[in-house]
């Protein structure tokens, strides 16, 4: 947005001072994942800019790790692992959260404030602790280092993302809808899949896709709960930075940004159309 004709010079200055602080939290954030994905095009088994990749010569770069990255049994299980987990946990997250949801939505809800912080709480609480406490729990039900026991934890963490994403859907939510649809004999449930959800469909698609990033990149969980069976995409990276280090690691990172990258404009598309159904403008 330019600055107004009548801006004075206080106003220029802070117009400009704003945008390179911006700048810089962005660079500031985004320079890791810079520097790491021309690195895992690296043709040495090194870490850092050869001379070559410096001087930006053909031979300073190859595609052996990406190579032996799709090689590998190891990573390549750690690859449906955690898809499978992912889905599996997305769809569970999904689920409960938009229910939660629904049930938070409503003005005679008891309690409100106390059942939504409890709900959130996952998001909250360090992960450490929330680790330790189901490895416990699920140790005493025997589901531990289980596909279940590592699907239920990351239910579990991806819950409260589906619960803000649709929470904030429904704040928009014109109700006189569905009282109309009841007042023309509608049944609750006809009601809700002819009306409320496709209105609501924007926030839980996307509340479904933080889910499921957050099971797809999640690691702490998995070292507690997960076995040898269920090692997912972090958890290969995390043995392969402390057993064997090697660019391969950097192949497959860079591999994982573009599909958060995919996901989370996804996110903001949804975003957008979802403030258009409402009738708002997208910002």
């Amino acid at each position: 947005m330019p600055l107004p004709a009548y801006a004075t010079t206080k106003d220029r200055i802070w117009y400009y001072t704003f945008r390179v602080i911006c700048y810089a939290i962005f660079f500031f954030l985004m320079a890791p994942i810079l520097v790491m994905i021309p690195l895992s095009f690296n043709a040495q088994p090194f870490f850092t800019f050869t001379s070559e990749m410096l001087m930006l010569r053909p031979e300073g770069y190859s595609l052996r790790w990406y190579q032996d990255f799709l090689g590998s049994d190891s990573w390549m299980r750690s690859i449906r692992n955690s898809f499978m987990i992912g889905i599996a946990a997305t769809i569970l997250a999904t689920t409960l959260g938009t229910l939660a949801a629904l049930g938070l939505s409503r003005s005679e809800m008891p309690f409100k404030g106390l059942v939504m912080a409890l709900l959130i709480s996952p998001m909250i609480v360090p992960l450490i602790i929330s680790a330790a406490g189901m490895f416990f729990f699920f140790s005493q039900l025997n589901i531990a280092q289980s596909y279940l026991g590592v699907v239920l934890a990351h239910t579990a963490l991806g819950t409260p993302f589906v619960i803000i994403t649709v929470t904030a859907t429904l704040v928009g939510f014109d109700h006189s809808l569905t009282r109309a649809a009841a007042s023309l004999g509608a049944s609750p449930s006809t009601t809700f899949f002819r009306i409320t959800m496709p209105l609501i469909l924007p926030g839980v698609i996307s509340g479904a896709l933080f889910a499921f990033i957050t099971s797809f990149d999640e690691i702490v969980i998995v070292l507690f709960i997960a076995g040898p069976e269920q090692r997912t995409i972090p958890r290969e990276m995390w043995s392969g930075i402390r057993e064997d280090i090697s660019p391969t690691i950097l192949a497959v990172a860079t591999l994982m940004v573009l599909i958060s990258v995919l996901l989370l404009v996804t996110i903001e598309l949804l975003r957008r159309r979802s403030e258009r159904l409402r009738g708002l403008t997208p910002g």
